[in-house]
This record gives structure tokens, sequence and C-alpha cells, in this order.
């Protein structure tokens, strides 16, 4: 009722507007007082159905589950009127995650239709420039046509994550029926703002400030996940729904009783070290970026050279394409773009197309290499194998001669030294630029690259008036650039690190699991975490440093399981009791299961994933997860970092007992094995 009342609400005051022949200042007061009056109403039926819905006690034993207490109310909603699970998501209409897990929500709705309900709530990110503008007017879809127009306005904005201007907001503003001049005055004046900023308050309150999240009748669930993960939660959410209607809770309050215990405030992580103030890059710094023989547009006696490192996989770099063209059509001859590889670890198909582009590059030139990664950009998803080849013979160039390319991979040294490259310089971040050798990172919009080629070009101008040859303005200018990160003074003072090179002491157990021969030269110790995502995302990196390296590699393993993650530290004394039945080949096996089923790491799957590898006696390995043992083991561990004086996160990873921390790429692993091979 309180919806439909919000609909008949809104088309009472269109209606009442359309009606009056008043000034504008008329028609805002009669606006004010009737939305006050819908408001009212709604607020007082509200309350009457709180006091029918009042929770009560009941007799039913509750899952040990943390729930939060989160606001459904005046909220867009569809499904279930009365439903048993409710799940209300905090969303952004920019996020490319936010999009990848609509088709998730809407299988289960047609899944549930009668039990499930899904509410909206706002949480445009700061870095997503466009997403605040399209929440604005998402919203006041909902206050013009409730549920209904704002749903269909909500999937416009999904379908078109990449064209959410002011424009194309009017432009889906009238497929779906809203008030033009209506929408114009509440984007003008921010009218739904103070809204959105109580949604983000409340989603910040309750520790989840990335997008998207979830909360399924208050249990947590942050990120794009499976439809799978979805659907165990809500399985468990049914089921407890309908014991608690059986024992005297109306279905109407089912929602209300659940959250009558729940918190409003995430708990603290245990052992957060107090926060310091962050030492900010300097803006003004020029760093050293040399061209090479890079694919490039534009003139070599430019007066603006832009050095974009970026990769294939990334959404952001795809998505910063078409302000670069535009970039180049404003400028013309006065600007030239060089691109350099920086593949991520974690995307899996972002190396494979680096290496088919840069052979693309060998064969046909800087013109089929830029056709090329247009077609690779606008074809994110689909980078397969088969797609590389049979793009290359789009532009041009032998598909056999890239599939011989990502056989032998005679470009990968080529793209590490991109690699190599931007981590020296701090953009290890895609996509990043160098502006004349001033850093810009991130997709920014074409107002922030307008300033800064501006000002470049206002130097460069500078320069050619002091006698330096165009063709040499941009050697000139770099000539003496920084070589590493330049930060700003100011903030605490750090405390007192090692010096990059410094070597920690941390003796390898002859015990521990370990890839590669016991003699190998260089020893790597990898302290690490099975629920941290992190960490599995260094996993292709460490694979490719195997493969590198060979016998020269031996990575050993170290747990470092984290307090606030509660699965890691079963999942670590499950791994040594499958490493103590079945060794190496049994403990990296099962490694691999762990990692690929990490959202899922309960004792019955621990046990489960055991079963699966060959050799290992699975009741034993629960018979460990229903005792303490090896916890001494592992914390044994965690200890050897402490004994050392280091301070790490996961995962960190000791080469030779120099610290890289984080998932890294490639090259700089490969910066530091080289260097301890080369040592005496």
């Amino acid at each position: 009722m309180a919806r439909m009342r919000t609909s008949l609400g809104a088309l009472a005051l269109a209606a009442l507007l359309s009606a009056c022949g008043g000034s504008t200042a008329d028609e805002a007061t009669l606006r004010a007082q009737l939305r006050e009056e819908v408001r009212a109403e709604m607020e007082a039926e509200a309350a009457q159905a709180a006091r029918r819905n009042q929770p009560q006690q009941v007799d039913v034993e509750m899952p040990d589950v943390e729930r939060y207490l989160v606001d459904t109310a005046h909220a867009p909603a569809r499904g279930a009127s009365a439903p048993l699970v409710t799940i209300v998501t905090f969303s952004d209409f920019q996020c490319p995650f936010c999009g990848r897990v609509q088709p998730t929500l809407e299988r289960l709705l047609r899944a549930h239709p009668d039990e499930l309900q899904l509410v909206f709530r706002n949480n445009p990110l700061p870095f997503h420039q466009e997403a605040m503008p399209a929440a604005e007017a998402a919203l006041e879809a909902y206050d013009q046509g409730g549920d209904a127009m704002f749903w269909r306005y909500h999937d416009l904005l999904f379908a078109n994550q990449q064209s959410l201007d002011r424009a194309s907001l009017e432009r889906y503003a009238a497929q779906v029926g809203m008030d033009a001049t209506r929408l114009a005055d509440a984007l003008d004046r921010h009218t739904h703002r103070a809204r959105i900023q109580e949604d983000q308050a409340e989603t910040n309150a309750r520790g989840a400030r990335g997008t998207p999240a979830f909360f399924l009748n208050g249990r947590q669930l942050m990120g794009a996940q499976p439809y799978e993960r979805f659907e165990e939660i809500v399985e468990e959410e049914l089921a407890l729904a309908r014991r608690l209607m059986e024992a005297g809770v109306p279905r109407g309050g089912l929602y209300a009783h659940l959250m009558q215990d729940a918190r409003t405030e995430a708990a603290p992580e245990p052992e957060a070290a107090p926060l310091r103030a962050q030492r900010r890059p300097d803006p003004d710094a020029v760093y050293r970026v040399p061209v090479g023989n890079q694919p490039q547009q534009g003139p070599d006696d430019a007066l603006v050279t832009i050095v974009e490192v970026a990769e294939f996989e990334c959404p952001f770099c795809a998505r910063v394409q078409p302000t670069l063209d535009q970039l180049r059509q404003r400028y013309g001859s006065d600007l030239r773009i060089v691109f350099r590889h920086n593949p991520l670890p974690f995307h899996q198909n972002a190396m494979p197309a680096a290496e088919a582009a840069a052979e693309v590059y060998a064969q046909g030139g800087a013109s089929a290499f830029h056709r090329y990664a247009a077609i690779l950009f606008e074809n994110q998803r689909e980078l397969t194998r088969d797609n590389l080849l049979a793009w290359a013979t789009q532009v041009g160039v032998s598909a056999a001669d890239v599939d011989r390319a990502l056989s032998d991979h005679r470009h990968r040294p080529t793209i590490e030294a991109d690699q190599r490259l931007a981590q020296s310089l701090g953009a290890s971040g895609t996509p990043s630029f160098f502006i004349n050798g001033r850093l810009l990172r991130g997709a920014q919009p074409y107002e922030a690259f307008e300033r800064a080629v501006n000002d470049a070009l206002t130097r460069a101008r500078a320069e050619v008036a002091r006698g330096t040859p165009r063709a040499q303005v941009y050697a000139r200018l770099i000539e003496d650039g920084a070589t590493s990160p330049q930060l700003l003074p100011g903030g605490e003072p750090e405390p007192a690190r090692p010096a990059p090179d410094h070597v920690y002491a941390i003796p390898v157990p002859s015990s521990a699991p370990s890839r590669g021969p016991a003699d190998a030269p260089v020893t790597l110790q990898l302290f690490s975490d099975f629920q941290c995502p992190f960490c599995n995302r260094i996993r292709p990196t460490l694979d490719q440093i195997v493969q590198h390296y060979g016998n020269q590699v031996r990575v050993v393993w170290r747990d470092y399981p984290l307090p606030f993650h509660q699965n890691a530290m079963p999942a670590a004394r499950a791994a040594r009791e499958v490493h103590r039945q079945g060794g190496d080949r049994a403990f990296w096996e099962f490694h691999d299961l762990v990692f690929d089923n990490q959202r899922n790491l309960t004792t019955d799957e621990l046990v489960r994933l055991a079963g699966t590898v060959r050799g290992v006696n699975a009741r034993r390995v629960r018979q460990v997860l229903e005792s303490d043992r090896y916890e001494a083991e592992v914390r044994a561990d965690m200890q050897a970092i402490t004994d050392a004086g280091a301070r790490i996160g996961t995962p960190s990873v000791f080469v030779e007992g120099r610290l890289i921390q984080g998932a890294q790429p490639f090259a700089a692993f490969q910066a530091a094995i080289d260097a301890a091979l080369a040592a005496p």
C-alpha cells in the first residue's frame, strides 16, 4: 500500500501542477506541500505496519550469522510484496561489477518470484564521475513514476554504462516517460543528493564501502558473486523464514523480526593499525619515460607526448579510448600518443592479448596495431586465442604468425620491460599516462587531460622559443626526469623502514611445502592466506615465475592467515594435513582447489575438497579440523615474520630475504630474481 501511494502521490502532484497556471514559486510551494503530505501519510502507515508486525520472541534456533540493520523504507523495490528474503543492494550505475551482477539478480527474482524482494540503495563511488548524476536521475524517476518507472530507468542505465553523460540521462528519461523539465530541475538543484548521501553513510557504517554490496536479510555479501553463492544464502534464509512463520511470526514481520538484534556498525578489524596521513604523489614531478620503438599515433616532432600505460582487459583502459581520440582530433600534429603494455596479473587474458598485439605491430606497423587494439578494447570479454588470431587477419596480419608468437612468447621480454618501467615510476595501475613526463592516473574525464595537455603545450612552446628543435623537445623536457616515484612532503613522519634491498633472515623450514628443487639458487618464501583475494591474484604470476625460471627457483609456502579471515586458519591447518599425507604434489593440488573455491571454505567444503585429492584420507582432515592440530605450526610461520622484524600483509614474498609486498606483476619479481641470480 505504501508503494502504491508513493506512485499515486507522484501522479497527483503532476496532475495538480499541470492544472495550475501560477508562478514558478507557487508551483514549487505546491510541490513541496503535496510531497510533505504524501510523506506524512506514508510514515503514518509505516508506523501502523510496525505496530502490527512488532517483533516477538519465538522458540526458533537462529543460525550463528552476522546481520546488519539496513533500512528498506522509501527505496525502490521489486519482487514479492511480502518477501521471505529481502535483498538490499548498494550500487553504482557506472561500476562495471554492478553491471555484471544484474543478470544474476534477475535470475534470482525469476527463481523466487513470490519469496524474494530486491531493494535498491545508492553508493556512487567518487572516482566514477558520472555515477552521482545517474543516481540523482534514477531517484527522480522513482519520485515521478514510483517503482515501475525507476526499474525501467535503472535497466537502461546499466545497459548503457558507457554513456551516462547529461544528454544520455535525458534521452533515457524520455524513453521511460519522465517529465524532462522536472528532471533538469532535479539535476541542476541536486534535489536527491542528500538522500544518496544518506545511503552512502549507511553502507559505510555497515562496513560495505565498495560496490556492489548486498545485504540478504541483513547478511552482508560483497561483490559480483556467482549465482550459486546468492542462491546458497537465499535457500538458508528461506528455510529460516518458514520456521519463523511456523512459530508465529507474521509474514509481513519477518524482516523486522530478523533486524531486531542486527548490528548497526561494522565490527572493527582486529589489531588494526592506526591510520597515518598518506604522502601524495607530486603532480608536478617530471619522469624520464623513454619513447623507444613503441606503437605511436602522431608525428615524431609533436610538442606533447602522452605515454599511455595500459592493458586490453582493463575496463577503465577501454573507457578512456574515446577521450584519447578526442584529444588527437583537437591537437592534431602537436600531439603524439605512445602505447606501453602493462597486463595486470589478475586479468588472465591480458598477457596473451598484449603478446598478440605486439606481433601485429611487428608485422603490420603502428596502423595495424591501433586497428587491432581498437578491436581488443571493444571485445574485452572475448579475448580467447581463437579470436586473437581471427582479429589479426582483419587488420591484414597473418594469423599463423600471431599463433607462433603466442606459443613461443617472443614478445614477452619487451612487454615485461614495459611493466618494469611502469613499476619503477609508480604507475603500476592501469591506465596511467605520462604527459610530457607528468603522471596522470586513471580514466580521467576529457577536461583533466585537456588541462594537462595545455600546460604541457605551453612549456613545450617555451622550449622551442629558446631554440630547441621541435623533434628534440620531448627528449629535452624529460632528460632530467625522475626514475622513481616522487611524493610530496607532509603527513606524519613515517616509521623507519629497512632499505628496499634489506635482507630479512627468515629460515626455511625443511617440512614446508615447496615447488622447485631444494638446491635451487634462488628461494622465494610466499607468506599467504587462503581467504585473501589478493593472494588468489598472485597465483598466475607464481606459475609464470616457475615456468620462466625452471630449476633456478624454489617457491616455499608459508602460512599467514589474517585474524579477520575466519576461515583462513582452518584452511591452513587442512592444507598441512593434506601435505603430511600426500607431500608437495597433494598440497599444491589442494592449494589450487581451495583458492578456486575461496568464497566457501566451511569445514564440510574443506573436507570435500581434500577428498578429491589423490591419496588423501578426507576423514583424517576432518579430525584435524575438529581439533586444534597444526595451529601451533601455523602460528610459528607467523612468528617467523615478527622474529625477522618485518611488517607485512598478504601476500608477501621474500626473494632470498628481500621483501616484495602484494600481488605485484611478474616484472617486479623478475627484477628481484635476476638480481639474486647475478649476486656473487
